[in-house]
């Protein structure tokens, strides 16, 4: 371990720069920051470029196993002042531990999309607590991947990659898609498209068949599914009895992704039988 003492130094301004879509964006390079994300980010395989720890943090053990896991992947690690931590850190209460690591890209062409895959897709969803929260939703519910059209807020800004809770790292995530490369991808593959809808004609969800290879389109907070999107999919409803007018839209994603999830669990048990 390296020790710095400015906050000045090439590394700290490195890691606060990222911060900035423009600079993970030109430089390839994300921050993935806490105890928690840390350990899963040390694992997941994905390229590391550097650590930085507080000083204080190094009495944690947990972040003590976390250093272990660095040092046996020849991860540089730099240990900085409290007050040289916060320059890098973007969190009002830092657990004094982040990695900046490389961006891992994914493309259509590459997902799995066999007759059992099940896709998310984020179309201009812009708030990066919602799509973290689909992240890690679709991670425990089994999905194939997350597509992210564009216009969608950025699946490596810090909040998404906290909100997702190291789910980021568990499934293949697709940011910046094209409608039309989107829809030709779903017609070449078979896949049934179903557009989440705040419309009371539409098929109600738990009514769709998710067994086969499905994907569910969750839209912009204020404007809903965009109009190319919605061209090629079928709308689904989620019925509500009380007098919310809407509900938020990873909470949507909760309730349909574990109803696909409660009909694939059962038809599995069933086969079993």
């Amino acid at each position: 371990m390296e020790r710095i003492e400015s906050a000045s130094n090439a590394k700290i301004k490195l890691a606060a720069s990222l911060h900035q879509r423009k600079e993970r964006e030109r430089r390839g390079e994300f921050v993935a920051e806490g105890v928690r994300l840390a350990e899963t980010a040390a694992l997941s395989g994905w390229p590391l470029s550097f650590c930085i720890v507080a000083e204080p943090a190094l009495a944690n053990e947990r972040v003590q196993g976390i250093l272990g896991i660095l040092r046996e992947q020849a991860c540089p690690v730099y240990v900085v002042p409290p007050n040289v931590y916060k320059k890098a850190s973007a969190t009002e209460s830092p657990q004094g531990i982040l990695l900046v690591m490389k961006t891992v890209q994914n493309f259509l062409s590459k997902l799995d999309a066999g007759n059992d895959a099940l896709f998310v897709v984020l179309d201009r969803i812009q708030d990066p607590g919602n799509a973290g929260t689909i992240i890690r939703t679709a991670d425990a519910a089994g999905c194939s991947g997350v597509i992210a059209m564009e216009g969608t807020v950025d699946l490596f800004s810090d909040k998404v990659v906290r909100s997702s809770m190291g789910s980021l790292f568990h499934l293949p995530v697709v940011p910046d898609v094209k409608g039309s490369d989107w829809m030709t991808f779903a017609k070449k593959h078979g896949i049934s498209c179903y557009a989440a809808l705040l419309d009371k004609e539409a098929t109600p969800y738990f009514a769709r068949d998710f067994c086969k290879a499905s994907a569910v389109v969750f839209g912009n907070e204020g404007n809903g599914v965009s109009g190319d999107i919605l061209d090629g999919a079928e709308p689904i409803y989620i019925p509500m009895d009380g007098k919310a007018e809407s509900l938020n839209v990873a909470t949507s994603a909760a309730i349909v992704l574990y109803e696909a999830f409660r009909q694939r669990y059962n038809a599995a048990s069933s086969q079993q039988r």
